[in-house]
């Protein structure tokens, strides 16, 4: 199966331009005890089981795990992102409505992370974007990414990005 394609009755996700688009995955509904953190759970063991593939609202998309440092916690706390890419350079951002999340956060309190993608685990660092470098990015990402385009048109605070480095092996 390509990464564009969809499986049975699954969207394919390279189709996604509208925020609001009821097949995206952030406007699935889980209906699990706990909430979103089962839900993520749920996606983390099927891309660790699969080499980074998984289905239901994810399904044809390329996702990769991101693991960060818990800023208060200073736990391990893994998120499964979809990234973003401007030439060679990894993104990633976030479709929550009221509040950064809570990987930005650890990112900003610790920049090492680590990125696993398909069946490959890296460690890197993570850079919140702020000021000038967040004002030139920004306008790039919005000017060249409809989805970010469209949920920063819906919110009043400035979408969060962060910006991934593998670290050289």
């Amino acid at each position: 199966m390509s990464e564009t394609e969809s499986t049975a009755g699954q969207p394919d996700q390279t189709n996604i331009t509208d925020y609001d688009d009821p097949n995206a995955p952030w406007n699935q509904a889980w209906d699990q005890e706990g909430g979103i953190a089962n839900w993520n759970d749920d996606v983390i063991k099927e891309f660790r089981e699969n080499a980074g593939k998984v289905g239901g609202a994810y399904a044809g998309a390329d996702l990769i795990l991101l693991t960060t440092t818990g800023a208060k916690s200073g736990k391990p706390h893994t998120v499964p992102l979809g990234p973003c890419h401007r030439d060679d350079t990894m993104y990633v951002s976030s479709f929550i409505e009221d509040k950064y999340p809570a990987w930005w956060y650890n990112i900003k309190a610790n920049p090492q992370v680590m990125i696993e993608f398909r069946d490959n685990t890296h460690q890197g660092t993570g850079k919140v974007l702020e000021g000038e470098d967040y004002d030139e990015y920004a306008a790039w990402v919005l000017a060249n990414n409809p989805l970010l385009a469209d949920f920063q048109s819906k919110v009043d605070r400035p979408i969060p990005l962060v910006v991934l480095t593998i670290a050289a092996s």
